[in-house]
């Protein structure tokens, strides 16, 4: 176990139904402002208790919105919270919230509060997306990660729901968080001047007063901050796993993490077995030979669908809504948090360790034995349309964006 994860009192509750981890009992945690969930049954009733408990702001941004009960139960706290004067602003994308009727919202706009769509549908742009998870309270605290608002994310992780992950923050993070979503709120019509607005927002890093950085990454052919911070973590790496929903790394990205194993250190990357994006999986699949000719330990979560994003590199950790894939580093709208601390991090390790039981690792013999000619065509099919398909397309939209 890293540094300082012997001084963490950290309860670890596994049972046929649950694996609830709570990794706040510490007074370090308490003063850090941060707090970790690593099953939706505990990170939507703390976002519902933070909107109930504002008093002067509240702003959502998610990708996915689903209808059904935890939606209304979001919905009302919103609405609530404008009756009592607090201003409510959210932001949802149009196609990741398609589900949506028409007058979902109206409680919510007829109490005072302001919704938008990023992106509104239409064929010459439908795939420059917002992936952003984002809550920010009264300015004060802030919810991020993997986390959409949609029914599938109920649960434990293991018995139910789709195994995710999340973190509330306070201190020098909330405010740039809060200016993230004002920029991202201002744009949610997605008509501006072709490119180089893009550019200027698209790909930013900010770095904070407490040494925390926010890393955001969209669209357009600047050198995105997530890129540059991972490949200079990782040149002097000993210590790397990695939580990853998709799995598409840029091939020196791959090169720096098999340079991790090469210079005697281990790298831990762990995948879904279940995947709501079945061509995700395969085209991932496609890189297991080679991940593991270097060297590199491939685990396989099984019970549900794995949806959490979470890099750990030594005492840093990058958390938010970005997976290590091709769309998240060059096309979508994301935003990481990097954190360079011990005691944080030993935390982060804590829920590898916790989801770790429910892996099953991939081996060379055993990727050898499963090999067919089909497979293999699959995955390698599957990797061309998501490596160069997906992104010739983004730069077709982004170029032809109105002015």
């Amino acid at each position: 176990m890293d540094d300082g994860a012997g001084e963490l009192f950290v309860p670890l509750h596994s049972c046929a139904g649950s694996t609830t981890i709570n990794l706040m009992s510490s007074e370090v945690a308490k003063a850090k402002g941060c707090e970790w969930f690593s099953a939706g049954n505990d990170m939507f009733p703390a976002m519902l208790g933070a909107i109930g408990a504002a008093g002067k702001s509240v702003d959502l941004e998610t990708y996915i919105f689903a209808p059904g009960p935890l939606g209304l139960r979001f919905v009302a706290a919103l609405t609530k919270a404008v009756q009592r004067g607090v201003r409510v602003r959210v932001l949802v994308d149009a196609l990741g919230s398609a589900d949506l009727p028409g007058d979902y919202w109206h409680p919510l706009v007829a109490a005072g509060g302001e919704v938008r769509q990023f992106n509104p549908l239409a064929l010459r742009r439908f795939g420059i997306r917002n992936h952003r998870k984002l809550l920010v309270c009264d300015g004060n605290t802030a919810f991020l990660g993997g986390f959409n608002i949609a029914p599938e994310y109920e649960g434990d992780g293991v018995s139910s729901g789709w195994c995710d992950l999340g973190l509330r923050v306070a201190g020098d993070l909330v405010p740039a968080l809060a200016r993230s979503f004002e920029e991202m709120f201002s744009r949610a019509e997605f008509l501006h001047r072709r490119i180089l607005p893009l550019r200027n927002f698209g790909a930013r890093k900010m770095v904070l007063g407490d040494g925390s950085q926010l890393l955001l990454s969209g669209p357009g052919r600047v050198m995105n901050p997530i890129k540059r911070a991972l490949r200079e973590d990782l040149a002097h790496a000993v210590n790397v796993q990695i939580m990853a929903a998709y799995f598409l790394p840029s091939r020196r990205l791959r090169g720096d993490l098999a340079k991790v194993v090469h210079r005697g250190g281990t790298v831990e990357v762990m995948l879904g077995g279940k995947s709501d994006v079945p061509l995700s999986r395969l085209a991932a699949q496609s890189l297991y030979r080679r991940m593991l000719s270097t060297g590199l330990r491939v685990l396989e979560y099984q019970p549900q669908v794995l949806h959490a994003k979470l890099i750990i590199i030594d005492g840093i950790i990058y958390v938010g809504s970005a997976n290590l894939d091709q769309r998240s580093l060059n096309i979508n709208y994301e935003l990481l948090v990097r954190l360079q601390d011990p005691v944080e991090a030993a935390r982060a390790r804590q829920i590898f360790e916790e989801r770790r039981k429910q892996c099953h690792e991939i081996t060379r013999e055993h990727w050898k034995r499963s090999w067919s000619l089909w497979g293999r065509l699959k995955q390698r099919w599957a990797y061309f349309l998501l490596v160069r398909i997906d992104p010739l397309v983004a730069r077709w939209q982004l170029r032809g964006l109105p002015d």
